[in-house]
């Protein structure tokens, strides 16, 4: 992993849990698996530990690594460093995607609420006006009361978002083409099409992973078909939703949207989507940040002594699964 990465997410206490379970090759991390020094580390180890910034693990460092057997990655998407190589050997990988979910969740489901009671358009009103206002106006748009919220993609974060809405007086549908009705049933969802999902949802939340099939899904004629006033949540990927029809419609006043993730990140300075005040746009932040990247620290740790163990990962990456994760 990176060196940042490194730094992050293996703080000296995690280290040493990691050093009860297992050997670990001398620090600093590798960065470059094409050094002497790499070369070295990697003729000796049975399991590599992974993160932001791995190199691939292609077959020329698999001839290096003769006895790797698994890799155990610290963050969620594994796509940038295990190769077909790795599963051609037949290594075991574990991922902390499901670790990672749980912040996004969570972001999602205080957006979800935020955006409800309209707290930031009506903070920057009262920070303007200084003056509070008839509450008792207050428009019967504004609240999550029997609010309907539409879950794109029944992924590890999109369940999670699901589970997080259970104590709220939420309806929940749910798009996901790889989802049964009797699965979503039990899920506690409505299972419908896709443009179902944004026709009648007053908030809709982005949760597909970026593949070439999902690119551009969430295009015109979805966002066009939004209720008035209804808020888009993208935390997924930017590429997901179709920037210039999210544009058009935000700059015409007609729904909301926040926006964690863009299509590039960052916008470049000129773009229109900043000065769009309807607009909440945050740097990637809804991931493991801080305090949070202990948590997937912890799961590493947990998969690694199973592993050793010889009991097997509880959070393994399938193969056969790659084309449906991010």
């Amino acid at each position: 992993m990176s060196p940042d990465a490194a730094s992050a997410v293996l703080d000296p206490q995690s280290l040493g849990a990691f050093r009860r379970v297992c050997d670990l090759a001398p620090l600093p991390a590798l960065d470059d698996l094409s050094t002497p020094r790499a070369r070295g580390v990697l003729a000796d180890v049975d399991l590599l530990i992974t993160g932001w910034g791995c190199p691939p693990l292609d077959a020329d460092v698999l001839q290096a690594a003769p006895r790797l057997r698994a890799v155990v990655h610290t963050a969620g998407s594994v796509r940038g460093h295990v190769t077909d190589a790795c599963w051609e050997r037949g290594i075991e990988v574990s991922s902390a995607a499901a670790a990672n979910a749980l912040p996004v969740a969570e972001y999602t489901l205080a957006m979800i609420l935020l955006t409800g009671k309209r707290v930031f358009e009506r903070a920057r009103d009262y920070r303007t006006t200084r003056t509070r206002g008839n509450w008792l106006r207050t428009p019967r748009s504004v609240g999550n009361h029997r609010r309907t919220v539409g879950i794109l993609s029944a992924s590890l974060i999109g369940r999670r978002v699901v589970e997080l809405l259970r104590p709220h007086d939420i309806e929940v549908l749910l798009h996901d083409p790889f989802v049964s009705d009797e699965e979503a049933a039990a899920l506690g969802v409505e299972r419908v099409e896709l443009p179902e999902l944004f026709a009648r949802c007053d908030t809709v939340s982005v949760h597909t992973p970026l593949l070439p099939t999902t690119r551009g899904l969430v295009g015109r004629p979805l966002i066009d078909a939004m209720p008035a006033d209804a808020v888009l949540i993208n935390t997924s990927r930017g590429a997901v939703v179709d920037q210039d029809a999210l544009t058009d419609a935000l700059r015409a006043g007609r729904i909301r949207a926040v926006l964690d993730v863009t299509d590039p990140e960052a916008l470049p300075p000129d773009h229109p989507l900043w000065d769009c005040d309807n607009a909440l746009i945050t740097p990637h932040l809804a991931g493991s940040e801080g305090n949070e990247w202990r948590r997937l620290a912890d799961l590493a740790l947990a998969e690694t002594t199973r592993w050793t163990s010889g009991a097997g990962f509880l959070h393994p990456v399938r193969r056969e699964r790659l084309a449906f994760l991010a």
